[in-house]
């Protein structure tokens, strides 16, 4: 009898270890699981201390007013604007290709805006040459310059590359964020940012507000690569760093390259929805600005939703979405007008006067000396209004003072 009494005790006391083992098993899972989604929600949120990090401007009506970025600055940019020649405000308006001699009297004679530096401008050279090198550049130049690189980070780095300049590449936002959230990219920013000004530079062409949706897309390596409101707040919080640190932040590429292919060798054409863009890619574009971001550079993509017959940079309808729908009051850069994707609707002299038709400020150009020419003379023509050389240039003034480039 007393045996089978202890056989019961057993088989109740198996059954209650096992229920236990089954219940303490559940536990963990879902304190796994909640774990799991805290330590994303930190990721995200650690910045600011709180759940909720993505501004509500994000979802704020498009046609909301927002103050004018530079309206500050405007007063001292008329009175400057009042003292320039057509020729010298023309020249304003390029971000020309550095060239490989002759800088000093290029400026000299052609009065850029500014120049975008690449990897070949820093190969030969260390942290003291190349200061010098865009000092003297500075020295030179009536209004002093803008001068940008692309030091994105990951797979397109023009400075870091060289040892000379860093011990390593920067890395990609998406490896940085796996290796420490948003905050490892907000520290990242900072180190950039000293070290191009430490050289001279004073415009990063980046971020990228882009939101590929497959990691085989052409843009994918170059974005975050999340959602597109995570991609919102990634853009707000290093617009905010970069605008702290005196950094010029460019917001890229606009209305938001997706899925397309490379348009430096070819044509693409995005036959996306209106509503995709409203919902998806401007969202990362309406953060940026709302943070205070100073410019925008636009692709080439041909947006059907928008305009089927031109890219998004010569659009005029493109660039009526950016100011009316967005609200953007900066800088409209187009991409570099040399890439294939322009050169298949106007040769390179007539995308300069039509991507400042469409609305742009500032014109990325491997050719300056003739597009400026061109553009000079479609103003002396009549096909571009000087009040539409002079909306530009007193933009680009004002920008310049806010970010003390003109002193």
């Amino acid at each position: 009898m007393n045996k089978k009494i202890y056989v019961r005790i057993i088989i109740i006391l198996i059954i209650i270890a096992s229920a236990s083992v089954i219940i303490i098993n559940k536990k963990n899972n879902y304190k796994n699981q909640y774990i799991s989604q805290q330590n994303d929600v930190y990721k995200q949120n650690q910045v600011n201390n709180n759940e909720n990090i993505i501004s509500d401007n994000i979802k704020r009506p498009l046609k909301e007013k927002s103050n004018d970025i530079f309206e500050n600055y405007y007063e001292k940019a008329e009175s400057l604007l009042q003292t320039m020649t057509l020729e010298e405000k023309v020249g304003q308006i390029f971000l020309a290709k550095f060239p490989s001699n002759g800088v000093i009297e290029e400026i000299k004679n052609y009065n850029p805006g500014g120049y975008v530096l690449y990897e070949k401008d820093f190969k030969n050279e260390n942290k003291d040459s190349i200061l010098k090198k865009l000092q003297d550049c500075q020295n030179a130049s009536k209004i002093k310059l803008a001068l940008a690189v692309d030091e994105e980070g990951g797979t397109v780095v023009r400075v870091s590359r060289y040892s000379a300049f860093r011990s390593s590449k920067f890395l990609s936002p998406q490896r940085l964020f796996e290796n420490g959230g948003l905050p490892e990219i907000i520290e990242d920013s900072k180190e950039k940012s000293l070290l191009l000004k430490s050289i001279g530079i004073n415009m990063n062409l980046a971020p990228v507000a882009d939101v590929p949706t497959q990691s085989s897309s052409y843009i994918y390596k170059r974005s975050y690569g999340r959602s597109a409101e995570e991609t919102a707040t990634y853009v707000s919080e290093l617009i905010k760093t970069m605008n702290n640190d005196g950094m010029i932040s460019t917001m890229k590429h606009f209305s938001g390259y997706g899925d397309n292919v490379d348009t430096h060798t070819g044509v693409a054409i995005d036959e996306r929805d209106y509503n995709v863009f409203e919902n998806s890619d401007f969202l990362p574009f309406i953060s940026g600005i709302e943070a205070g971001g100073p410019c925008i550079l636009v692709s080439h993509n041909v947006v059907t939703s928008m305009d089927p017959n031109k890219p998004a940079s010569l659009s005029e309808n493109v660039h009526n979405i950016i100011r009316n729908e967005l609200n953007f009051s900066g800088i409209i850069i187009t991409d570099d007008l040399s890439m294939d994707a322009v050169k298949s609707y106007a040769d390179e002299g007539e995308s300069a006067v039509q991507a400042l038709i469409a609305g742009n400020d500032m014109l990325i150009s491997f050719d300056f000396i003739r597009q400026r020419e061109e553009v000079i003379k479609a103003v002396n023509d009549g096909r571009i209004p000087e009040e539409t050389i002079d909306k530009a240039v007193l933009r680009i003034l004002a920008w310049k003072y806010k970010y003390q480039i003109i002193q």
